[in-house]
């Protein structure tokens, strides 16, 4: 497999092997949103079956099984078995387990395995740091991987960090898209309060529906882009509904989903997305992590004051595809202006949850690129010291 794998690809295997072979026990992996993560994990799978090993690889939510259990047999792994309720390709003999984290938490059992392999580990279970941390597991290697593994506390559970690629590289080396982003709304947030770090989700879905800030949302995609294959992130239900109601009422095709739209209407709504029966799907962040769908445009409708969610996003929108030459953003948030291009946003380390993080972070912040601004003439956002705007001049 190395010789299909992209050269930082394969240089991040390599990278991989060599920490397990100095001792390293507990690793993160960050690949940016389009890297190749699952290319990885394969190869991966693929050394610890050569060897013999048996292996688990750990999802954070049902819905990725199926779309891991595919993606390994695109790979040619098909030596699989899968844990998670009365699955129909449960099979304990098979070499590789791809497991549902809330199973093997129900359960109260882990797998037999040589390796494990984490995914989208910046969302960690209390079932994972219990397995990470169980003395019978210690000596066994656990990779993490994540195109966002900046959550805190994960230093205390995980030895180091390997970044495999950044968004920055991969655009650069022509591996995700390029993008312009439009600052198409700002919302009056200063009465919503702030919750374990990010918005309070009620206060600010009331906030975003007032006024015509969600009408303008369908303005503005009719003005900018009015196409299909776009994707709309809402804050709760009732936002991201009121936003499907507000296109349709324009005569136009949306489609809507939320955690509780069931596998097979997921299917479904994807199938209607890319031969553009639906030209738009709002959505609640189930399509924000371990989606490879083709979008064009993506509408920023929920605001964020956390990285990881907004890098997760955005990410949706900068897989390459025949024909695309940028991705459009079209924010109606105001994140971007508050947090950055996401190719400025990047970790060096794992945070550990201490003051010295607090204390790294708060000197991260002043070493920053300054904050990108928006162009008064054409609306889109451009590099703060930027004096003539990409777009318009």
């Amino acid at each position: 497999m190395l010789n299909e794998l992209r050269p930082y690809q394969a240089e991040a295997l390599e990278n991989i092997r060599e920490s397990i072979r100095g001792g390293v026990r507990r690793l993160v992996v960050q690949a940016a949103t389009g890297a190749g993560k699952t290319k990885i994990a394969a190869a991966i799978v693929e050394g610890a079956m050569s060897k013999g090993n048996r292996m688990a690889f750990v999802v954070p939510a049902i819905a990725l099984i199926d779309q891991t259990v595919e993606s390994f047999w695109a790979e040619g792994i098909k030596d699989i078995g899968v844990i998670q309720a009365s699955h129909n390709m449960t099979d304990w003999s098979r070499s590789v387990q791809i497991c549902s984290i809330q199973t093997l938490q129900a359960r109260k059992a882990w797998p037999q395995a040589a390796t494990v392999v984490i995914d989208e580990v910046h969302r960690l279970h209390e079932a994972h740091k219990k397995w990470l941390t169980d003395p019978d597991w210690i000596s066994v290697p656990f990779i993490g991987l994540s195109a966002t593994p900046w959550t805190r506390g994960l230093g205390k559970y995980f030895d180091s960090l390997l970044v495999a690629a950044t968004t920055s590289e991969l655009i650069e080396q022509g591996y995700l898209s390029r993008f312009r982003v439009f600052a198409t709304g700002h919302p009056d947030l200063s009465k919503v309060k702030t919750v374990a770090g990010d918005y309070h989700e009620g206060e600010l879905s009331t906030a975003m529906q007032q006024g015509e800030l969600t009408a303008d949302i369908v303005r503005t995609w009719q003005e900018k882009f009015g196409k299909g294959k776009t994707l709309c992130f809402g804050v709760d239900k009732a936002h991201a509904k009121s936003i499907q109601e507000r296109f349709q009422a324009a005569g136009i095709s949306c489609g809507y989903q939320d955690a509780d739209t069931t596998p097979d209407e997921r299917r479904e709504i994807k199938r209607k997305f890319h031969n553009g029966e639906y030209l738009v799907v709002s959505n609640i962040q189930t399509l924000t992590t371990g989606v490879d769908w083709d979008v064009r445009c993506l509408i920023l409708a929920r605001p964020t004051r956390s990285e990881m969610l907004y890098v997760q996003i955005i990410g949706r929108a900068l897989r390459t595809a025949d024909g695309k030459s940028e991705a459009l953003i079209l924010d109606h948030s105001d994140t971007t202006m508050r947090l950055g291009f996401v190719t400025d946003i990047h970790h060096e380390h794992l945070n550990n949850g201490t003051p010295a993080d607090k204390a790294a972070a708060r000197e991260a912040e002043k070493s920053a690129p300054p904050l990108p601004k928006e162009c008064k003439s054409c609306g889109v956002i451009k590099p703060a010291r930027v004096r003539i705007c990409p777009n318009c001049g």
